[in-house]
């Protein structure tokens, strides 16, 4: 590898840490600042099921969280799966991020039950979607070895599509997972697209 490559790796490193810091950021900034000011006021932002005005959740509720341990505890896996979306192309968490939360605030407005829903973990499921099935779509040893891994480590998450904990949104996590497996077929055909288009 030669100093400029390695140079390189850097800089997209850097670029993906400033990326996810920033997610993280905002996330922890605007819980404060509900807390602090708004007393959990801002949830109504979230998605609220078949009603118009929750439509504008589609586009907030990922950034808002019920509490501090709402919040820590999607913290920690949305850096990691956020991050391994990233690992091939930095551009690829765009996609993922902006085509989960289309697809789950739909689902979620669509068919999810009567109260705000709110918090990133629906993203967090749209990551591992994408994780899990873009070695099936891409067909690739870097893909498939990625799927599996992510497979191995975090394929128990599965089980938070199912109904279950009250409070939990599983109609978030479900959609979710849906907009990462979309997510992941669209990138798989665009890159493949792309590849025959510069032969």
């Amino acid at each position: 590898m030669s100093s400029q490559e390695g140079k390189a790796i850097v800089n997209e490193f850097k670029t993906q840490i400033f990326i996810l810091g920033g997610f993280v950021t905002l996330f922890w900034v605007v819980e404060i600042v509900d807390l602090l000011f708004y007393s959990g006021g801002l949830d109504q932002y979230g998605i609220l099921p078949r009603n118009i005005i929750g439509l504008r959740g589609i586009l907030w509720s990922p950034f808002l969280h019920g509490n501090l341990p709402h919040l820590i505890a999607n913290t920690a896996p949305f850096l990691m799966l956020g991050w391994l979306v990233m690992l091939q192309e930095t551009s690829d968490f765009f996609w993922v991020t902006a085509i989960t939360m289309l697809v789950a605030g739909s689902g979620v407005w669509l068919f999810g039950s009567p109260a705000f829903h709110i918090g990133a973990s629906s993203l967090i499921f749209g990551y591992l979607g994408f994780l899990l099935f873009r070695g099936l779509f891409e067909r690739n040893f870097s893909s498939i070895f990625l799927s599996l891994v992510v497979g191995f480590f975090y394929g128990g998450l599965i089980w938070g599509v199912l109904p279950g904990q009250p409070g939990i949104s599983w109609e978030g996590h479900l959609f979710g997972l849906i907009g990462g497996v979309l997510a992941a077929r669209f990138l798989a055909k665009r890159k493949h697209s792309t590849s025959h288009g510069n032969r």
